[in-house]
């Protein structure tokens, strides 16, 4: 195997970066620096008014929820929160069904100017979009991060959605983190609104 072949994959995945596609929530299309803006823009908002930013995701998604929620409130200074209590999770999972284990958190906790940022590598995670619907009535902005299908459920449900053109969950995930840094790093290096 050439040195070329080997690091292949990340060309593949640099690549993806510069093919990252950003709608608000009319399905306008954004740039990726403009999408940034606003995130960071909402997450500053709610941070201004004392609100709280909640991050949900399965599997990897999750783990970058916990890693993003944690650098922001230690960072970024805001209150950020990730609902990742296996109790929590487990109690709800088994009592009401998996699809309410965000959904039935961010019930009692959301409140109006609030954030959530949902991660789905697939954008048809019933958990996730369940979560969606619940923040969206409380009337919380909503950023999300999708992949796989241009057309997946979540893409168009948040009013900044980014999402990834890729069927690969590897490279959709890490495109995700470097997305959620870049947030984060504007967040902190400007500190709250």
């Amino acid at each position: 195997m050439t040195e070329t072949e080997r690091i292949g994959g990340f060309g593949s995945i640099a690549a993806l970066f510069g093919r990252i596609a950003v709608t608000d929530a009319t399905a306008a299309a954004l740039s990726p620096e403009e999408g940034v803006s606003r995130a960071v823009a909402m997450l500053r908002d709610a941070a201004a008014r004392g609100g709280c930013v909640y991050f949900i995701g399965n599997g990897a998604s999750q783990s970058i929820s916990s890693h993003m929620s944690a650098d922001l409130t230690k960072n970024g200074r805001i209150r950020a929160l990730a609902f990742t209590d296996p109790s929590l999770l487990t109690c709800i999972g088994n009592d009401l069904g998996y699809e309410r284990v965000f959904a039935e958190p961010l019930e009692r906790f959301a409140r109006s100017g609030d954030v959530l940022v949902a991660i789905s590598s697939s954008g048809s995670s019933p958990n996730i979009l369940a979560a969606v619907s619940v923040a969206r009535a409380a009337g919380c902005g909503i950023v999300t991060l999708s992949g796989f299908a241009p057309d997946n459920p979540l893409r168009g449900g948040g009013d900044v959605n980014f999402h990834v053109p890729s069927h690969d969950y590897g490279e959709v995930e890490v495109v995700h983190h470097g997305i959620c840094h870049r947030i984060a790093d504007e967040v902190a290096a400007g500190g709250p609104a």
